[in-house]
C-alpha cells in the first residue's frame, strides 16, 4: 500500500494561505459562504461550483493528479490473477502542496488520494478494452468538463474531454456498497461478457480538511456520436411511470413505462438470436442485482 508517513498537516485557503488543520469553513480552495446548496453541492460567491465546500476546480485537479499517480504506479507492476482480498485493498498517497519524492508540487492545497481495489479495477478496465495509457490520457490530459445537471442527489458529474468517461461523486454508503458488490460484479463479468450493467473503471476518494469526497469512474453511456431520436427509461412498473410535460418539451425526452406501452404497442422486434441473447443478459444482470437486494434500477432503451 502506498502511504505517506504523515497525515496532511493543514490546507490552503483560496488566497494560498496555510491553515492548521480542518475547522468549520475550511477546505482546499473553498469559500466560507455558500450561495446555494443541493446536498453537498453548492455555489460560492464567485459563481463556482463547490462540493463539500471544496471548489470544483480544486477537486478536478486533485482527481487528475491522483489518477495519474495511481494508474501509472500500477502499470509498473506485473499483471496477475485477481484474488478475493484484492477487493478490500485501499491504497493511499499523500499529495503535499510543495510536492514530495513521489508526487509533484501543485496549487490545490494538501490532500490525500485513496484508490479502492486497484488490482480488481485494473482487471475490469482490461476486460472492457481500456488500456492504462488511454485511461490516463482521457481523464488527465485535459481539464474535466463539469456537467450542469446534478440531479436531486446533489452529486457532481464530470465528463472527460474525449466524451468517453463520466466521473460522479458518491456518498459513503454508495461507495461502501459498491465495494461489497465487486466480487459479484467480477463473477458476473466473467460469466456474462454482454452485461448491460454500468461499466465501473475506478473508485477513488479525495481526502482533505477532514472531508472525504468519493468518486466513481464509469462509461459514458451516451457519448456525443451516439444520436438517439427516442429513448425510454423502463423499470417494469406503471406507478407514476409517465414522462412529465416538462420532460416532453426536451429535444429528446426520456420517456417511461406507460409511454412505452402507449407508443410502442408492438414492442421492439429483434431477430431470434439477438432476442435470446438480450433476454439471457437481462436475466443474469437481474439475478446479480437481486442477490444484493437492489430494487432501484432501470433499463435504458433507445
Amino acid at each position: 500500500m502506498a502511504t505517506a508517513s504523515e497525515e496532511p498537516p493543514g490546507i490552503q485557503d483560496a488566497s494560498g494561505n496555510r491553515k492548521n488543520g480542518p475547522s468549520e469553513g475550511q477546505s482546499i480552495g473553498m469559500s466560507q459562504a455558500m450561495k446555494k446548496t443541493i446536498g453537498h453541492r453548492g455555489i460560492d460567491p464567485t459563481g463556482e461550483t463547490t462540493y463539500k465546500k471544496t471548489r470544483s476546480s480544486a477537486l478536478k485537479g486533485a482527481i487528475q493528479l491522483g489518477i495519474t499517480h495511481t494508474v501509472g504506479s500500477l502499470s509498473q507492476k506485473p499483471e496477475r490473477d485477481v484474488l478475493l482480498q484484492d477487493f478490500e485493498v485501499v491504497e493511499s498517497i499523500f499529495f503535499p502542496n510543495e510536492g514530495s519524492n513521489l508526487t509533484p508540487a501543485h496549487h490545490y492545497g494538501d490532500f490525500r488520494f485513496k484508490t479502492y481495489a486497484p488490482v480488481a479495477f485494473r482487471y475490469f478496465r482490461e476486460l472492457f478494452g481500456i488500456r492504462p495509457d488511454d485511461y490516463m490520457y482521457s481523464l488527465c490530459n485535459e481539464s474535466l468538463i463539469e456537467l450542469s445537471s446534478s440531479g436531486a442527489s446533489g452529486s457532481l458529474f464530470y465528463l472527460s474531454s474525449d466524451d468517453e468517461f463520466i466521473i460522479k461523486t458518491v456518498q459513503h454508503k454508495e461507495a461502501e456498497f459498491l465495494q461489497k458488490l465487486l466480487p459479484g460484479y467480477f463473477m458476473n463479468l466473467n460469466q456474462n461478457r454482454r452485461t448491460l450493467l454500468p461499466k465501473f473503471y475506478g473508485l477513488y476518494c479525495v481526502q482533505a480538511a477532514g472531508k472525504n469526497i468519493r468518486i466513481v469512474v464509469m462509461n459514458n453511456l451516451l457519448p456525443s456520436p451516439v444520436q438517439m431520436h427516442q429513448k425510454f427509461d423502463l423499470k417494469g412498473s406503471t406507478y407514476k411511470r409517465r414522462a412529465s410535460p416538462k420532460e416532453k418539451e426536451k429535444a429528446v425526452p426520456t420517456y417511461k413505462d406507460l409511454d412505452f406501452i402507449q407508443d410502442m404497442q408492438e414492442g421492439i422486434l429483434l431477430e431470434g438470436d439477438k432476442y435470446s441473447a438480450v433476454c439471457k443478459t437481462l436475466q443474469r444482470d437481474c439475478l446479480l442485482l437481486q442477490s444484493f437486494k437492489i430494487m432501484d434500477y432501470s433499463l435504458l432503451v433507445g
